[in-house]
């Protein structure tokens, strides 16, 4: 007896259930052979950070969420010695309030208590809001995450969960090498003649040296913002007369204050043309990652060759220069030019990249200041993804 093509279809079509912990998720996949989609089931209580999803996406992907459920929030008893009502919620979370400023959240602008996701790991990679129904590009390949925006004190008392649907709408690129970025290789146009003309430190307005130039980036000045714009980072206010109006209006808008200026450093004759900061809300005053960036007058496959130094701020001490109070920085200065290799890299913006050592390493010195660093000598390059901006 001769099978039609609508029994075809049904036999192709298939559900592999994944049992695991009760309570804590599940996984459904379902894929159709007509129309070459996939589907997973997760369900994300509340009261868990992140939930490994166990599906691993490539670069490329274009991924469906849709998400139903509810999440409480017990009565809080420490907001300024009152009772408030926090309520119950669905995948979108609650309206931000100003009692969240004091809160540090994946995603900042999300909802609190929102369903967020995030591709990889959480140390690099930029949470985004799922809510209930988004269409989510994967920048680049690696394990998919569910979570809550909420604090880890809220974790611990939240009640319920959501349930997320994921459908790959598309799978995005045929392989997953490029887990976290590209693979590195070397820029032929960074050769020993270039690294030797650009200066291993800069310097405060006094000519004192200081930080490492430990990063170049290849791209124009659009290209360069947005890729650190995609990658959260915040442009840094340029004046400090600045700051307090910026703190006042940022605070009435409900939004986390990143921008704290940093001060005026030096390199080829000038001040930097770019700061740029990556910090929880909350600590942003004492800890922080950040950088100063400058143009250089060299050129990299016709675009602009930027020089980089960043460090990362994780308390204060005293300020050698006049005994006054200044940002300690973390004397293991590689960290953070592999904290900025992985946040960019993560956009998906990031082409080749490569870590390079000039024939004059720097491997410990000290700061304008009196704090002292050391690295390996490396000096991190990226390329930036060739789009049609003409800005330089």
């Amino acid at each position: 007896m001769p099978i039609s093509k609508s029994c075809m279809k049904a036999a192709l079509a298939f559900t592999v259930l994944i049992p695991s912990a009760p309570g804590v998720f599940r996984i459904a996949a379902k894929a159709q052979a007509a129309t070459s989609i996939k589907s997973y089931e997760i369900d994300v209580p509340g009261a868990t950070e992140w939930v490994d999803t166990k599906i691993d996406v490539r670069g490329g992907a274009k991924l469906h969420f849709t998400a139903t459920g509810q999440i409480t929030y017990p009565p809080d008893q420490s907001y300024s010695g009152r009772t408030r009502t926090r309520g119950t919620f669905g995948p979108d979370g609650l309206p931000r309030g100003f009692a969240d400023l004091i809160h540090q959240y994946a995603v900042r602008d999300g909802g609190h208590g929102a369903l967020i996701g995030r591709i990889g790991s959480e140390g690099y990679s930029q949470a985004f809001l799922v809510g209930a129904n988004k269409e989510y590009d994967v920048p680049v390949a690696g394990r998919l995450f569910l979570g809550i925006n909420e604090s880890v004190s809220e974790a611990s008392t939240a009640e319920g969960g959501f349930h997320a649907k994921i459908e790959v709408l598309n799978e995005g690129l045929s392989t997953a090498a490029n887990a976290g970025g590209p693979a590195e290789t070397r820029v032929p146009g960074i050769t020993r003649d270039l690294l030797s003309k650009i200066p291993r430190r800069i310097s405060d307005p006094a000519g004192n040296p200081g930080d490492m130039v430990n990063i170049l980036i290849v791209g124009t000045q659009d290209q360069m913002v947005q890729a650190f714009t995609s990658a959260e980072w915040v442009k840094v206010d340029a004046k400090v007369e600045n700051t307090a109006l910026n703190a006042v209006l940022d605070s009435l808008e409900k939004k986390d204050y990143l921008t704290m200026p940093m001060s005026t450093l030096f390199l080829f004759g000038r001040a930097q043309d770019y700061g740029f900061a990556h910090a929880e809300p909350v600590r942003v005053a004492m800890t922080r990652n950040h950088l100063r960036v400058w143009k250089s007058a060299y050129e990299v496959d016709g675009r602009p060759l930027w020089c980089v130094a960043a460090t990362h701020d994780i308390g204060f001490e005293r300020d050698q220069r006049n005994n006054g109070l200044t940002h300690k920085i973390d004397p293991a200065i590689d960290g953070e030019r592999e904290y900025v290799n992985g946040t960019l890299s993560g956009t998906g913006l990031v082409v080749e990249r490569d870590h390079v050592t000039p024939v004059d390493p720097l491997t410990t010195a000290k700061t304008a200041t009196g704090g002292e660093f050391h690295s390996d000598g490396r000096i991190l390059v990226l390329v930036l993804k060739n789009t049609t901006s003409t800005s330089q």
